[in-house]
């Protein structure tokens, strides 16, 4: 008996924006990719909540990827038929559980918003995402894209490539870690893993060993 004639089964068709990432997925299993991770002391991070009212970690990690892509425009890029194109604009795509499954709306022109901005947009695409009201200039045009799932316990994942973008940041959940300081003093301090998922057609591993270095020393310094 196939799926199709159970009488427990429903069988529903992806449509719209959910089938446009889903041809998007199959489409990244065919990209080279190779995976970078360090491990970062999110205090400073985490402070956040306390700074900027309605900010939140992940938009921390939202104005970092940000201005670090400013830094690297080789990561803020796309790959298709064989050339590479880079970015000014930074328009960054942010993975949202909502009940209809993963979308991954955008925020446009992100390095140019505050943090404050960048928790506001990150807020009403967000709710829009969960209510199932985005539209396909939401989910267009992304030049990088962050998947944060440290809010559900994940210690550490690698992300699939949102093919064209070249490159996407995994975040980790943070967790409580002995660390030894530069005299040998041991405490404990806040730390969580990111791991950096790039195509490897169109970036090398030093060019995303400093993206990733310069996305840690602003979460360490936000």
């Amino acid at each position: 008996m196939t799926t199709e004639q159970r009488e427990d089964s429903v069988t529903t068709p992806l449509k719209g924006i959910r089938r446009t990432a889903a041809r998007r997925m199959t489409a990244a299993w065919g990209a080279p990719a190779f995976h970078l991770s360090t491990s970062v002391d999110m205090g400073s991070a985490l402070s956040v909540k306390e700074r900027v009212p309605g900010a939140t970690v992940t938009d921390a990690i939202l104005a970092a990827c940000a201005a670090a892509l400013l830094e690297h425009p080789a990561i803020n890029a796309h790959y298709a038929d064989e050339a590479v194109t880079a970015f000014g604009q930074v328009n960054l795509g942010l993975a949202v559980d909502t009940p209809a499954g993963l979308m991954v709306p955008v925020i446009k022109d992100a390095a140019r918003l505050d943090l404050t901005g960048i928790a506001e947009a990150r807020r009403d695409l967000a709710q829009r995402a969960r209510q199932g009201s985005l539209t396909m200039a939401d989910v267009s045009d992304g030049t990088f894209t962050v998947s944060n799932l440290g809010m559900l316990g994940i210690d550490y994942f690698d992300a699939i490539l949102n093919v064209p973008q070249v490159a996407i940041l995994a975040i980790g959940t943070t967790r409580e870690e002995q660390v030894r300081d530069g005299d040998g003093a041991i405490s404990w301090r806040p730390r969580a893993r990111i791991t950096l998922t790039c195509d490897h057609r169109a970036v090398d591993g030093a060019t995303g060993a400093r993206f990733l270095t310069t996305v840690k020393d602003r979460l360490e310094t936000a």
